[in-house]
C-alpha cells in the first residue's frame, strides 16, 4: 500500500518510535489513507508500551504537515452527507488515538503546520516548533471550520485564543504558537528539532511508563472539573493506587537507596 511508504514508523532498540509523515512533495499533507495508517500505527504503539516508550511524530522535507490533500477536499465536494460524514469521523478517531496513546507523545514541527496538522500539534503532549513556523487554523478561509481538530485544540490553547484563531483564519509563527501553549518548547532552525528530540527523550526514559499513562488520565479527568468532594476522593484514590504499584514502591525504594529505579538504564 502507498501508504506505508508515506507514513513511516522507525522503533529505535532503546524504546523511542518515530512516526514521519513522509509526502515531502505535498508538504505532507493527508488523505483518507494517510489517515488509515496513521490511526493503525497509534493503534500499534498503543498496544506495545512495554517497547516503545515515547513518540516522536515529525514531516519529512520543508513542513510538519499542510494539512488536507487538496486532491481528497475535491473529492470530497462531491460525496454525500453521509459519506464526509464517516470519511471526517475516520480523522477525528485518528486524532483520538494519537490523544490517548499511554506514551509520552511529542510533535516536532518546521514549515508549514495547517489546519488538520496544527490538529496533529494539539493531539500530541508536547509540541517544538521553529520559530518561523507557518501555521493556521485555515478552515473558514475555505469555508469550512475545523470541527475534527477542535477538541484537542481547545484543550491545547483554550477557548479565547481557540476562538480568535478559528474565527479570523489568521496565521502565525512558533514563536506566537509557545506563546498561547500549542507548542511548548521553541526553537530558532529546524537543524534544531533532533536537539530536542534527544533532549526530549532522556526526559522520556527517566519516566515510570505507569505513571506517565496514569499523570496524562489524571489530567482528563481533573479538567473542567469542579473542585469538590468527588474530584478530591478522586485524586485520593489514584495516588493511592500509585502509592502500593509495583512501580510506586520501586520508585520510592530507588529513591531512599540512591540508585536507578527499574525503568531507568
Amino acid at each position: 500500500m502507498a501508504a506505508e511508504n508515506e507514513v513511516l514508523l522507525d522503533v529505535t532498540q532503546g524504546g523511542a518510535a518515530i512516526v514521519t509523515l513522509n509526502r515531502p512533495d505535498k508538504h505532507n499533507a493527508f488523505n483518507a489513507d494517510i489517515i488509515a495508517r496513521l490511526s493503525d500505527i497509534f493503534e500499534t504503539l498503543r498496544a506495545n508500551t512495554d517497547e516503545v516508550r515515547v513518540v516522536f511524530l515529525r514531516g519529512s522535507g520543508k513542513s510538519f504537515s499542510a494539512g488536507a490533500d487538496l486532491e481528497w477536499m475535491k473529492a470530497a465536494a462531491d460525496w454525500t452527507h453521509d459519506d464526509n460524514q464517516a470519511d471526517a469521523l475516520n480523522l477525528a478517531r485518528m486524532l483520538k488515538r494519537l490523544y490517548d496513546l499511554p506514551q509520552t507523545t511529542i510533535a516536532l514541527v518546521q514549515g508549514a503546520a495547517m489546519g488538520g496538522g496544527a490538529g496533529l500539534m494539539a493531539a500530541c503532549d508536547v509540541a517544538v516548533a521553529v520559530k518561523d513556523a507557518k501555521i493556521r487554523f485555515s478552515e473558514v478561509r475555505l469555508g469550512l471550520t475545523p470541527a475534527t481538530i477542535s477538541p484537542f485544540v481547545v484543550r491545547a490553547i483554550g477557548p479565547r485564543y481557540a476562538r480568535a484563531l478559528f474565527a479570523t483564519g489568521e496565521g502565525f509563527d512558533g514563536e506566537y504558537a509557545h506563546k498561547m501553549g500549542l507548542a511548548q518548547y521553541v526553537v530558532d532552525s529546524a537543524d534544531e528539532l533532533d536537539d530536542m528530540m534527544e533532549y526530549l527523550g532522556k526526559l522520556a526514559f527517566q519516566t515510570a511508563p505507569g505513571a506517565v499513562r496514569d499523570a496524562k488520565e489524571l489530567v482528563d479527568m481533573v479538567a473542567d472539573h469542579d473542585i469538590n468532594d468527588d474530584l478530591l476522593r478522586k485524586t485520593a484514590h489514584q495516588i493511592a493506587d500509585r502509592r502500593v504499584s509495583e512501580e510506586g514502591r520501586e520508585g520510592l525504594a530507588a529513591f531512599l537507596e540512591k540508585r536507578k529505579p527499574f525503568w531507568v538504564d
